[in-house]
């Protein structure tokens, strides 16, 4: 099963919201459930991107890649890289994946490649 990125449309204005939050930014909108999930596009531009190198002894990993898309509606989202050499301005894909795993636990997030 593929997991989706899903952003919150307001009911009264249509302003797109990413992540949810419990009030429009568009019109002021205080009702809870006045938003509905839609799932957001897979495909954008790096906007940019850093590496960290210093990781807590959990992460199996040299380093990770961390970096900001402009999804193809202008959403823009924080998610890992699985890029080896990222470029500001690059076409991406992504979708929600396991991002770390731990003996009894696995953790989802963003993850984006090479388009």
């Amino acid at each position: 099963m593929q997991r989706r990125i899903y952003g919150y449309r307001c009911r009264v204005c249509g302003t797109l919201h990413y992540p949810f939050r419990m009030r429009c930014k568009g019109c002021g909108n205080l009702e809870f459930f006045e938003f509905d999930p839609e799932p957001l596009p897979a495909a954008g531009t790096l906007v940019t991107f850093t590496h960290v190198h210093n990781l807590p002894a959990e992460y199996e990993v040299a380093r990770l890649g961390l970096g900001v898309v402009e999804l193809e509606d202008g959403t823009r989202v924080v998610g890992q890289l699985d890029i080896d050499h990222p470029t500001m301005g690059m076409p991406v894909t992504g979708g929600v994946e396991v991002v770390r795993r731990e003996a009894y636990r696995d953790y989802w997030g963003f993850v984006f490649h090479a388009a």
